[in-house]
This record gives structure tokens, C-alpha cells and sequence, in this order.
């Protein structure tokens, strides 16, 4: 026991050493968000082993006849478990219901505790019986009923396959090869170009769909869009290429619109006028974007989209201040005014239109004019080129589009509705450093449309892919499809759902 305790102790303070290292010193780089997340994992991971490590002291130490040590759930999450999920119940009598003294034990009650477990996925095989009947009097009619229709006709999987797969690589970034090897775990031997040919498949068949979505999303009163690069392999090259991922976002909740919201995505090969006039066609509405030139094109007074209202990002804004450094006294003191503005947006996030212009103009504008003011006093006196200078100056040449926000309470004040959906992108490139070819790109953001806009509306991607496929498919082209917009969707497996695990659950 003494050598169990000790070699715990020193792993202990080794983990606490370690942790308090990585906390509290200096670091030489800055780490990206979603690195940083990966380095607060794992010193979490480190923690719950160091709270391990006592219990098991303090356990030994029971044994003894050391004072007991009170303990405390391991997490907090244990209370909050959906209701939805089955329960199976264990019940742990004493060995015995006598008592000491002779007499039968009876129930006063019960402790009762939740834990989250696990059945491993678990593929099965579906198998459709179409008879064939015949007339015994005449030997002439025979009848068989259709065989159903299915996204990959003759194939192996079933459409809820096909949507598992779908989820898996573009919702949950898993390639290809990486589904391969755990189907073979199971002794499922499916192919990397065969889990290929039904994504293309489903994604075929979904297509009507983000089509119909980007119409939806032209119709729009207000929408942010932003871009992001990625890789693409060259034909013929073996070198890849840089594309851009565009999305376009509605998202009207933050004022109480009646729109639902949804999130578009397009994959063009540049991010110049040209690619954002294909993107945005003839688009009449409310603009919200940072201050790329690609946009300059939009809403002026000759053009095909001079009903567009243009509203620069602050957060970009912000951005530019936050680079100039923390030893920057000029930006530190943008930085507090700037946050000052965002103090009482966050206050009238979620009221209507009306409420917030209200509040802008009485609380906001005199904020927005001071920091105007001072800006055009301060920068001439900073130095040319420098990080501080360069940021005031590009406020100023755009301050209308900067404070468009102050004349319309639908506008927000930043982009970051459509830097919230260019998130999952970015974590689909780190998994995938280049797609194969522009087609494989362009199915990427047909996907990535729907799954994301699911998220949006707090909907099971997967519930929906599954379902929709199912759908779809018996549909002709010129059938309606509305009822399969995401923004439109009910979920009809709902309840058929409901009543299997009811099923399993009572036959446990």
C-alpha cells in the first residue's frame, strides 16, 4: 500500500506541476481557438485524473479505518439527462433482509442515480420481401408489388446509411477512409469509392433542395455573408489551388423576425466582384459584410443592386485595433470605446426593430459621434504605417457603412452571424486538407447548406437526412418540395422512434 500511495502522490504532483505550468506561465505563441480548445481538454483530462488519483487514496485509506472522506459527484451533468433516452433499472438489494435482531427489514425509501451508457453502433441488415402471386384459374396474371425506390437503386445501403455517412463526413468531419476502417471493424468490408458513390448520390438527390434554399435566401430582407479559403486539387497538376467558400446567412432572431434562419453555402474559385455579383445576382435587401472591395459594387445608384443597404463589421474593426497590440495605449483606448457600443447592443439583443433604433439613437449615437471625432483628431498625429494609424484610417473612409446600423434596428452591429457559419468549414479543412476536385467542393457546401442550417432551427441533422432522403426520392422534379426545407421540416420517424426504444426498453 505504501508504494501505491507514493507512486500516486508523485504522479499527482507531476500532474499539478504540469498544469500549473501551462496555466499560469507565459506562452511564446498565440494559439488559435479551436488549438486552444485541444490544450483546455487536456488539462481538464489532467485534472479529472489528479481527482482519480485521491479518491483512490482516500479509498484505501476507508480500509484502514481512516475517517471517511465525503465525496462528490464526478460531474454535474449527472442530474440532466434527456427524458427521452431509455432507462433500464438495477436494483442492488443487501445480502440480507434480516436485521440484527432478529427481525424482517422492510423499504423506507431509495437512493437512485443515472449513468450515461453505451450501446456501440450497430448496423443491420434490412431485408425487403416483394412475393410474386399468380392466378391458379387462367396461369396468365401475375402481380408483384414496385420495388420502393431507394438514392442508390440496387445498392447496398439504405437511405438512414446513406445519411450516417453524409453526417459523418461533413457534419462530424470524418473522411472517407477513416468510415471505411471502422465499417471493417465491424467485418463490413465497404470501400472508400464505394462510400464515395453514395455520398454523391445523396447529395444528388438533395440538391433540389439547397437550390430552392438559395432562392429563399434572395428573397431575404437581410443577409451577412463572408468568405473563407480553401484547398482544391488542380486537374492534371498534382498541386491544389485556392478556392473560397462563401456563405450567405438569415438570421432574424436577434430582432424578432419572422424569417427562419438558414445558412448557404457556395464554393466559387475566386472572392473578386465578379464571384460576389454570381453569388448575389439582382439581391435587394440589407448587406451586411466586412469591408472587401468586392462588395463596393453594391448599392450604388447604376447598379443592378442599388436597393442594397451596405453595413460594415465592427468586429473587424475591432480586430484591427486588437492587432495593434496591448502596449498600443491609442488602441486600448479604441478598444474601450468600441466596447462601450457593444455593452448596449448586447442589452438590446433580442427586442424588436423599433426598441432597438430607440435605444441606438437616445444611448448609442453620442457614443458613435464622440468616437468619430476622435478618430479624425487622433489620426493625423499617429504614425503613418503604423498598426493604430492604419485601423482608424479605415473606419473613417467607411464610417457610413459603419454606422448604417444607427438608422435601422433590424441591422446588427458586426458580421459574426456569418463568422459563427464559417466555423464548421474551417474544421472540415483541418480534417481535410484539400478536396479532389471544384465538384467535390461544390458538394461540400451543398451539404454543409443543410446540416448547418439544421443546427440553426436545433434540429438532428442526421433525423433530417434521414428522413428527407426517404422522401425525396419518390418525388418527381416538377413535385413541390417545401415541406422538405429544412426551415419547413416535421419530423415523421418521430414518433415510430419513440415506440421502438419504447419497445427495447420494456423487453429489457
Amino acid at each position: 500500500m505504501v508504494l501505491a500511495e507514493r507512486a500516486r502522490a508523485a504522479r499527482f504532483e507531476h500532474i499539478l506541476k504540469l498544469i500549473n505550468r501551462t496555466t499560469f506561465s507565459k506562452r511564446s505563441e498565440k494559439l488559435p481557438a479551436d488549438q486552444l480548445a485541444l490544450v483546455l481538454e487536456d488539462e481538464q483530462v489532467a485534472l479529472a485524473e489528479a481527482e482519480g488519483l485521491q479518491e483512490k487514496t482516500a479509498e484505501e485509506g476507508e480500509r484502514y479505518g481512516l475517517k471517511k472522506r465525503r465525496r462528490r459527484p464526478a460531474d454535474a451533468e449527472r442530474a440532466s439527462l434527456p427524458a427521452h433516452l431509455p432507462r433500464f433499472e438495477t436494483v442492488i438489494k443487501p445480502e440480507s433482509l434480516q436485521c440484527v435482531c432478529g427481525g424482517a427489514l422492510h423499504k423506507i425509501g431509495e437512493d437512485r442515480s443515472e449513468r450515461l451508457d453505451i450501446i456501440p453502433a450497430q448496423h443491420r441488415v434490412m431485408v425487403t420481401i416483394r412475393p410474386r402471386y399468380a392466378c391458379r384459374c387462367c396461369g396468365d396474371g401475375v402481380t408483384q408489388a414496385p420495388a420502393p425506390a431507394h438514392v442508390v437503386p440496387g445498392g447496398l445501403p439504405t437511405e438512414a446509411l446513406v445519411a450516417d455517412v453524409l453526417i459523418n463526413k461533413y457534419c462530424d468531419h470524418l473522411p472517407l477512409y477513416r468510415q471505411s476502417k471502422i465499417l471493417a471493424r465491424q467485418g463490413i468490408e465497404i470501400s472508400r469509392a464505394t462510400l464515395a458513390n453514395w455520398v454523391g448520390r445523396g447529395i444528388a438527390a438533395l440538391m433540389p433542395i439547397t437550390n430552392r434554399m438559395r432562392v429563399d435566401a434572395l428573397a431575404s430582407g437581410r443577409l451577412f455573408v463572408d468568405e473563407t479559403t480553401v484547398k482544391v486539387l488542380a486537374p492534371g497538376t498534382g498541386k491544389t489551388k485556392t478556392g473560397y467558400m462563401w456563405v450567405t446567412v438569415r438570421d432574424d432572431r436577434t430582432h424578432g423576425g419572422a424569417d427562419p434562419p438558414l445558412a448557404l453555402y457556395t464554393y466559387m474559385p475566386g472572392r473578386g466582384k465578379m464571384w460576389a455579383r454570381q453569388l448575389l445576382g439582382s439581391y435587394q435587401g440589407i448587406l451586411q459584410v466586412d469591408a472587401w472591395q468586392a462588395y463596393d459594387q453594391f448599392g450604388k445608384d447604376d447598379g443592378a443592386n442599388a436597393g442594397v443597404t451596405k453595413s460594415y463589421c465592427w468586429a473587424h474593426l475591432r480586430r484591427k485595433f486588437i492587432d495593434a497590440g496591448s502596449d498600443a495605449p491609442v488602441a486600448q483606448d479604441a478598444l474601450q470605446r468600441i466596447a462601450e457600443i457593444y455593452g448596449i447592443e448586447k442589452e438590446i439583443r433580442g427586442r424588436r426593430p423599433e426598441e432597438r433604433l430607440a435605444v441606438r439613437l437616445e444611448r448609442t449615437r453620442p457614443l458613435v459621434d464622440k468616437l468619430h471625432a476622435w478618430f479624425v483628431a487622433t489620426a493625423p498625429r499617429m504614425m503613418t504605417g503604423s498598426a493604430t494609424s492604419d485601423a482608424m484610417k479605415y473606419a473613417l473612409k467607411r464610417w457610413a457603412g459603419f454606422t448604417r446600423f444607427l438608422d435601422d434596428g433590424r441591422i446588427e452591429i458586426d458580421n459574426n452571424a456569418a463568422e459563427r457559419a464559417i466555423r464548421p468549414v474551417t474544421l472540415q479543412r483541418k480534417n481535410a486538407l484539400f478536396t479532389g476536385h471544384q465538384l467535390g467542393a461544390e458538394n461540400w457546401a451543398a451539404i454543409s447548406s443543410l446540416v448547418e442550417t439544421c443546427k440553426m432551427l436545433d434540429i438532428n441533422p442526421y433525423a433530417y437526412l434521414c428522413d428527407v432522403l426517404a422522401r425525396i426520392i419518390t418525388r418527381a422534379d416538377t413535385d413541390p418540395i417545401d415541406d422538405l426545407l429544412p426551415y419547413n421540416w416535421v419530423d415523421t420517424n418521430a414518433a415510430q422512434a419513440m415506440f421502438e426504444m419504447s419497445s427495447i426498453a420494456n423487453a429489457a
